[in-house]
């Protein structure tokens, strides 16, 4: 058994599978041997997290399980009384909706707390879209941004495209963000439209799953190739 199980009780943060790719091809088995130990969870969606728990191990008897739901809407004041379990001397498991929580992720309010309280905290190995995509894109893995979501008023879209392109030229820093599935097409467009054509875009699709695509091409390439990333999760990287 993993002597991590045997030390004072821990806020685990396991990261989940990104597609429906078998779970052994992309989790470490001692992630598996932590969650079969654990009857505490703090989860982004309730529903996804039993999926995931049965995907890892299906003897797993989910019923007897307690999870609390940590998400975009949830109250901060609310966040504290979630390690209570710690308090009795049992660990709790973090589960985002998808690769590795507290990473672009409300999970990070929750290790916050912990960390204040002086509790022992343990980030465990896992998917992660942002790095995958990274590595895989050729771009600078040294300096590099996620900016999550572009803002969706034109104006304010404008002036993000306008800093990154900056932050790509004058600090050589590689920008990461995403766009709602069923918009990926749009946003290809639209970066072939607004931003010079010798900038390269990586699109990053379905990591991890059995239809994993990461294309590197100048942004001129892009406004003259075919491609459909509609409702697929897909991230998007900018560099020179």
């Amino acid at each position: 058994m993993d002597e991590t199980l045997n030390q004072s009780p821990a806020l685990y943060l396991l990261p989940s599978t990104m597609s429906d790719a078998p779970v052994d091809t992309v989790l470490p088995a001692a992630n598996i041997e932590v969650i079969r130990s654990l009857k505490h969870f703090v989860v982004e969606n309730v529903r996804t997290a039993r999926r995931f728990l049965k995907r890892c191990d299906r003897s797993i008897d989910i019923d007897s399980l307690s999870f609390v739901t940590l998400d975009e809407h949830t109250d901060l004041k609310d966040i504290p009384s979630m390690l209570e379990p710690m308090l009795r001397g049992e660990s709790i498991g973090v589960i985002s909706e998808a690769g590795c929580p507290a990473i672009a992720d409300p999970g990070a309010d929750l290790v916050a707390v912990a960390q204040s309280k002086g509790l022992r905290v343990v980030p465990m190995v896992g998917p992660s879209s942002i790095l995958l995509s990274l590595m895989g894109s050729g771009f600078n893995g040294q300096s590099f941004s996620f900016n999550g979501y572009l803002p969706y008023e034109t104006k304010a879209r404008a002036s993000r495209l306008r800093e990154m392109e900056r932050r790509i030229r004058h600090e050589r820093q590689t920008q990461i963000f995403i766009e709602t599935p069923y918009r990926n097409n749009r946003l290809i467009a639209e970066l072939s439209k607004s931003l010079p054509g010798s900038m390269k875009l990586c699109v990053a699709s379905d990591i991890t799953g059995p239809k994993q695509t990461i294309l590197t091409l100048p942004l001129s390439s892009w406004a003259k190739r075919k491609y459909d990333y509609d409702k697929i999760p897909t991230i998007f990287l900018l560099f020179e």
